[in-house]
Parts: C-alpha cells; structure tokens; sequence
C-alpha cells in the first residue's frame, strides 16, 4: 500500500487556504485594532482570543454535521465550498473598515468571518483520514501539515510585499492576496478531488483488510455505536495529552516576545529568530516524521517528542541571557512539536470509524482550543505576578503531564493495521 502524494496535496489545498487566513489574521488584525481603531492591549487581547472560542463550539458541532451530510459532492466539501467562499468574501470587508475607520463594521466582518472559517475547518481537516487508508495516515498528515506551512509562508510574503511603512497602511492588497489563494485552493481541489467516489473506494479498501483477520478490526466502534471501554479509556487519556501538550507550547509562543524582552533584554523583533528556528526545523521534519511513524508507531514517536521538548523547556531555564544557542534548543522544541503535531490527530481519528471521523475531529479541536484559551491566561498570572522565569518551568511541568497521560493510551497506532 502505497500513499497517493498527489493526491494528498490536493487535499491539502484546503489546509493551506485555512493556515493563510490564520497567519493573516494573526498578523494584522491586531494592527488595524491598535493602529487603527486605538484599542488597548488587554481589550484587544479579548478580541483575538475570539477565534478560540468561537472555534471551542463550532468545530465540533460541524464536524458532527459533516458526517451525517451525504450529498454528490460527499460530506466534507460542501462544508469547505460554502465555507471558502463566504470567508473569502466576507474578509474583504474588514479593509474596507479600516479604510473608513468604522469600527462596528469591522466587529461585524470579523465576527462573520470567523463563523465561515468555524464552517469548513473540522470538515476540511476530516478530508484527510476520509480518503486515506489508515495506515498511511500519518505520512498523509506530514503533507497537509507541510501544505499548512506554505499557507502561512504565502501570506508573511504577501505581507512583506504589500504592507508599506507608517502607522496605517492600506491593508487592501494584502486581504486580495490571500482571499485570491482560499478560491484558487478552492478550486484545486474542487477539480482534482472526487471525495465520494474515493471515500467508497476506502471504505471497501478497509472493509476487506477487516474481514482479513477478524481479530485487526478497527479499534474504534461504528458511526453513532458506543466505544468499548478500553478504548474509550485510550481516546480520554489521549485527549488530554492533546490539552497539556498545546498548554505547555502555546504558553510559550504566546509569551515568548515579553519573556525575551523582559529577561534577555531583546530589542526590535530579536526574538523571532528563535521562534523561526523552530518553525523551520518543524516543517522539515513533518515528512520524516510521518515515515518514522510507519515504522515505530505513533505512540513510540509521540513519546519521543514530548522527551525532545520537556527537554528544551528545561534547558531553557538556565539561560539567564540570550546566547545564539537557544536557536538550538528551540530548533529541538520544533523537532519535538512536529513528531507530537504529525501523528496525534491520526492516532485520535483511529479509534472512529469512517462514519465518525468529523465528530473526532471536532473532539481533538475541542481539547487542543480549549488549552489555547486557557493556558495565555493561566501563564500570564504567573508571570505578572510570581516571575517571568516560572514560563520554561510551566511548559516542562505540563510537557511532564502529557508524557504520563501518553503512556496510558493503549489504542489508535498504526502498527497492527500496517502489518496488515
């Protein structure tokens, strides 16, 4: 059994569409917020971590809907048609906002915007474990989550290239740019993937591995069928790995730019190096990830990740200044990510059938958004009022907690199946 590469990236088309808007609206929405509009941090903090929340409700309500929707077009994409679309014309009023300084309009795109992107998100992440046959899920995740980082890429370029100097730039280039890549994603894969033709041909791909051995029979129950114990106590113990994992990572990429500025002293955007180190060694790894993974096993691979990065977390601690060899710690902390990144939400999905793999999804973003609402806040009271230095410590404590939550899981790898 072999993984259809190109197929594969087609699918990711629509994962790139979502990882531009995100580093879009990362970017520049704070901007228009300050620069525009003269809101302070801690009203503009509450503005995007809107996003999060929205996304703690929505996700798993579409998820669930994508897998009871049976049309010609198949069950996930109507949700990415439909979402893209609006999305990508909807955004095009927040520079038009900006522009005309109307602050209520703005709260209006943004909040219209985010409910299409809330649209098609867990559906467009299901896709992949839909037309994939199971073992060869984590080599496929590797390529949508490369795919996701050229997303991002594409908007920092459109961004470099389109964003002139002073305080308020016209923001209207930038917003074309990345609406025109959602639609052309849109119709790459709209044009190159047949997903209820190919979502047959899986399911009767795995139904006859099935009736090979009754004793390999997917781990999880059937579509809307209660899970057996065992694995149910599996699919818990993996959820909140998923929570602590993304508590102790986002608490750092959240705080990093006040710790470095605080501690270290760095000026002018010297931070970024680090976190760039990090996303680069992340994104070369994703593809070599995903083959360990077919050969290991997810668990061992995931376990091995949360090593490398409660490593680095407390290595971390005993820099006091900024040395060029923290660019190898992080680029530790982007290995580690990329290992634990590549291979969880395959793990997660594996304990469904096909029939539920979008409510899967939704549970996998229920825990990962939840800690990334909470874990800012809960750093953030320990670093404005014990000391900036408790943020390495808290990540490794929490990487700590994942480790022993990961070992306990006991289904959703990939050995078994690719024996057979």
């Amino acid at each position: 059994m072999k993984l259809n590469i190109r197929r594969t990236i087609c699918i990711g088309a629509a994962f790139l569409s979502i990882s531009a808007f995100w580093q879009l609206y990362d970017n520049i929405v704070p901007l228009i917020l300050k620069n525009t509009f003269g809101l302070g941090e801690t009203v503009s903090g509450a503005i995007m971590a809107l996003d999060n929340v929205l996304a703690l409700i929505l996700l798993p309500i579409f998820g669930a809907l994508s897998d009871k929707t049976n049309t010609r077009l198949g069950r996930r994409t109507p949700f990415i048609l439909v979402g893209t679309i609006l999305a990508a014309s909807i955004m095009m009023l927040s520079p038009t906002a900006d522009a005309a300084q109307n602050l209520p309009l703005f709260f209006i795109a943004l909040a219209a915007v985010l409910l299409s992107m809330g649209l098609y998100r867990s559906p467009a992440v299901a896709l992949m474990p839909d037309l994939t046959p199971k073992p060869l899920r984590s080599k496929a995740n590797a390529i949508i989550n490369l795919m996701g980082a050229i997303g991002g890429i594409y908007t920092l370029v459109c961004i470099k290239i389109f964003i002139g100097p002073g305080e308020r730039p016209s923001y209207v280039a930038i917003f074309c740019a990345v609406a025109a890549l959602m639609v052309t994603a849109l119709a790459v894969l709209l044009l190159t993937v047949r997903e209820k033709k190919l979502a047959d041909e899986i399911v009767a791909l795995e139904g006859e591995a099935n009736s090979a051995n009754d004793e390999e029979l997917p781990q999880g129950a059937g579509a809307g069928v209660k899970l057996p114990k065992p694995v149910f106590r599996s699919l818990c113990f993996l959820l909140l790995s998923v929570f602590f994992w993304f508590m102790a990572y986002n608490a750092v990429t959240t705080a990093f730019s006040r710790y470095a500025t605080e501690v270290w002293g760095l000026e002018s955007g010297g931070f970024a190096d680090c976190l760039m180190v990090a996303t680069v060694a992340a994104v070369i790894t994703y593809i070599p990830v995903g083959a360990l993974a077919t050969r290991f096993g997810r668990k061992r691979v995931i376990l091995c990740g949360i090593l490398l990065m409660a490593a680095a977390f407390c290595t971390g601690i005993f820099f006091i200044n900024y040395s060029p060899l923290l660019n190898v710690v992080f680029a530790v902390v982007g290995i580690g990510w990329a290992t634990i990144n590549v291979n969880s939400y395959p793990m997660v999905v594996e304990m469904s059938m096909h029939g539920d793999i979008g409510r899967y999804t939704g549970l996998y973003y229920t825990f990962s958004m939840a800690a990334q609402i909470t874990t800012p806040i809960l750093s953030g009271v320990l670093l404005e009022h014990v000391s900036y230095r408790t943020l390495f410590p808290y990540a490794a404590i929490f990487m700590a907690l994942a480790f022993c939550t990961m070992l306990m899981v006991k289904h959703g790898d990939n050995l078994h199946a690719a024996a057979k």
